[in-house]
């Protein structure tokens, strides 16, 4: 890919704006800023006065260092400058900058005043009245945020990774049935397992395309067809799904569905290294000037710029490609992985089937084992167990076990993590189960400090094994609690104790870099249901699918173990 000044400017303009941010001189902020204005006003090409050895410090507002990283960036695509900005502030920060009236030196005073990171962190002080506290903010300002964080949303509707699902499997079922089509994928965001799409990528292969586009645009979903040709349709579904569909030759199917699965910033460094081999890399195909060297298939395109396939989840450009060529990608987790799940309710709590229903559903699954985790009594609303129920439900566990039903049943609650961190249940009671997953349902709104303190306080329970849904999101609902993520990771890893990846579809928790930390530190990742009827454990494959973008192998997760192995770790997590 070639490096146009557009691509150095906004690079120099991210730093100035991390640079201020982190309150730095401003004599440094103003050079970078200079800078880019120089380059965007540039009549010439950079690359071709560097390529022509012309001596850029002679150019207003370029110095030697700048110079530099002109060089740098010309000739690596990144910046390492740039680079370690990044690592030192939160990854979501420099997306407060695209919302209406927060420039660098706002967002300098919402991250050390409030130590806000992100935009969900931004709307609930906004709410919550302390913006308004600031100075140079005040009570319009705060308005004038919430206004653009509901514009923000509303111009970038997202659906969540289940419900498109829904859609997507049934049209695909559909598309299939068409005249001719001999092979059907879905790209985008959705094959690589992101928790939210904005609009569906299909891509089909057919003898003849307009036979196929036909039938596509006659879908009974489909609610509008913006656009309608030979070999490529865009409807808009009554959901409001938007979906393109393309037909592609066999030749170049593989160069396609590389290119509309993504992510961008994946196909940016791949293209940029099949452009030092000298290839060209489109959706077509790869190419040697005028001649295809390959696309047929996705392994060819990698293997055109020297690189294994890459699983579609890790294709984020965070870290992947480096792995790729080190030959240390991840073999990811699969679905199939999975010998159990280690949080299930039941109509003891606020489930929707009885004890037998819900094991024999997991039995059918090919599960070894069901961890039965109803709730606590703090959480009345779920109808939650004192320890007089709990205890009557481990006997029936007991009886249940003392029968050959093909799987094994073990005994366990969702206990609630009060406020100051200690556990809504006797430890007398804790130690008589098999696990305790360690839960909060109340108070998100503590601080950064004091929600962190409150879980570390929980996971050092003698007889805590597992914490749940770690982040509390609900997806386009309710926003994370404010947790120091790092520190509670490193904790469990201290602490001999487990984390959860809950599947369920409005929750999706771990986020997917969390997953990678998790990793990192070897705290082992248990990929769990949180089932509440017989059919929530079909989820588990949007958990699995999360767990691949936290690059999680099968050691890496917790219930890919036997049941015998499974015992060995839960006793392991106990303090004695």
């Amino acid at each position: 890919m070639p490096v146009h000044n557009e691509d150095i400017a906004a690079i120099f303009d991210e730093i100035a704006d991390l640079l201020e941010i982190e309150g730095d001189n401003p004599f440094r902020v103003r050079a970078y800023r200079n800078g880019a204005r120089t380059l965007r006003g540039l009549g010439r090409d950079i690359g071709a006065l560097v390529e022509q050895g012309e001596d850029i410090t002679r150019l207003p507002g370029i110095g030697r260092n700048l110079a530099d990283k002109i060089h740098e960036i010309l000739a690596t695509g990144h910046c390492r400058t740039l680079e370690k900005l990044r690592k030192r502030l939160p990854a979501d920060l420099t997306g407060l900058l695209h919302l209406p009236g927060l420039g660098p030196r706002r967002v300098h005073a919402l991250y050390h005043e409030l130590d806000i990171h992100n935009p969900e962190q931004l709307e609930r002080a906004a709410r919550d009245g302390l913006i308004r506290q600031l100075p140079g903010f005040g009570a319009k300002t705060e308005a004038r945020i919430l206004e653009g964080l509901a514009a923000h949303a509303d111009s970038h509707r997202r659906f969540k990774l289940a419900v498109a699902a829904r859609y997507a499997e049934t049209l695909v079922d559909y598309l299939r049935r068409a005249p001719g089509v001999k092979r059907i994928d879905i790209a985008g965001s959705y094959r690589r397992f992101r928790d939210t799409v904005g609009d569906l990528d299909i891509l089909a292969i057919a003898r003849k395309g307009k036979p196929v586009i036909e039938h596509f645009t006659a879908y009974d979903e489909v609610e509008n067809v913006l656009s309608a040709g030979a070999t490529r349709a865009t409807v808009v579904l009554r959901s409001g799904l938007q979906v393109d569909l393309r037909v592609v030759a066999a030749i170049s199917y593989g160069a396609a569905l590389h290119y509309f699965t993504g992510s961008r910033a994946h196909n940016i460094a791949i293209r940029r290294m099949a452009r030092k081999r000298g290839l060209k890399i489109n959706e077509y195909g790869v190419f040697r000037r005028d001649r295809r060297v390959a696309g047929k298939t996705e392994e060819e395109v990698y293997a055109a710029v020297g690189l294994p396939w890459i699983a579609p989840e890790l294709r984020e450009n965070r870290g992947e490609i480096e792995a790729a060529r080190a030959g240390l990608l991840p073999k990811l987790v699969e679905t199939g992985d999975l010998r159990g799940d280690l949080h299930a309710h039941t109509r003891a709590s606020d489930g929707h089937a009885a004890l037998h229903l819900m094991a024999d559903a997991a039995r059918q699954r090919g599960f070894e084992y069901l961890a039965i985790t109803d709730h606590s009594r703090r959480l009345t609303v779920a109808h939650g167990l004192d320890s007089k129920r709990l205890l009557e439900q481990m006997e029936t566990i007991d009886a249940f076990n003392a029968d050959d039903h093909g799987i094994t049943l073990l005994k366990g609650i969702e206990v609630d993590i009060l406020e100051d961190g200690s556990l809504d249940m006797p430890d007398t009671i804790l130690e008589r189960l098999d696990l305790v997953v360690g839960a909060v349902h109340s108070r998100f709104d503590l601080s950064r400090a004091k929600q962190t303190r409150r879980i570390l306080r929980a996971m050092d329970n003698p007889y805590f094994t597992l914490l749940a849904h770690p982040g509390g999101r609900l997806i386009e609902h309710r926003p994370p609690y404010d947790l120091d993520m790092t520190r509670v990771i490193r904790h469990a890893r201290e602490r001999g104790c487990f984390l959860e990846l809950n599947a369920h579809p409005e929750r999706l928790d771990l986020l997917d870099t969390h997953c990678q930390l998790a990793r990192e530190e070897g705290v082992l990742i248990s990929i769990n249901s949180d089932a509440h009827s017989v059919l929530d454990f079909d989820n588990l494959r949007f958990g699995v699918g999360q767990g691949r973008r936290g690059w999680l192998e099968r050691n890496d997760v917790l219930n890919t173990r036997s049941l015998a192995e499974l015992r060995g770790l839960l006793a392991a997590s106990r303090l004695r």
